[in-house]
């Protein structure tokens, strides 16, 4: 009598975890999108960490010398015979042609672009405010 009714048991237990209604799905997982421009991450650990600390912009310097500046450079090219015209400050097609003789001879990119190695070359390296003065010589002890 004890087996048959542990064998009920049974079966009835059976029965009712069948008829329960199955268990809810979990949501999907959301994934990383990248925003326009950057890569994905590759893994869990990027899609973790990834989003945490970006650095600060970079201030932008200015796009273009001024005008100052191109007459700078005109007058440079002029003093070593490059430049015919008088340097009014304005970059034209007769300061770009200056421009790339000087760069051909110096053996430097030709592009009639201010690069940094081409206003070195014209010995128009950047500004200092200050001279760095050189340290004192030591003194002689009798």
């Amino acid at each position: 009598m004890k087996t048959a009714a542990l064998t009920l048991l049974t079966f009835l237990a059976g029965l009712w975890c069948l008829a329960a209604p199955p268990p809810a799905k979990q949501p999907a997982r959301k994934t990383y999108v990248a925003p326009k421009g950057k890569a994905a991450p590759k893994n869990r650990y990027q899609q973790r960490y990834s989003r945490r600390w970006t650095p600060p912009p970079r201030p932008m310097g200015p796009q273009q010398p001024s005008a100052d500046r191109y007459k700078e450079v005109q007058q440079a090219l002029a003093q070593k015979g490059y430049l015919s015209s008088e340097p009014s400050g304005e970059w034209k097609q007769d300061s770009v042609d200056a421009l790339k003789r000087f760069q051909q001879d110096q053996k430097l990119e030709v592009n009639g672009k201010l690069d940094s190695l081409s206003i070195i070359a014209l010995g128009l390296g950047p500004k200092r405010a200050a001279a760095v003065q050189p340290p004192a010589a030591p003194k002689e002890q009798p």
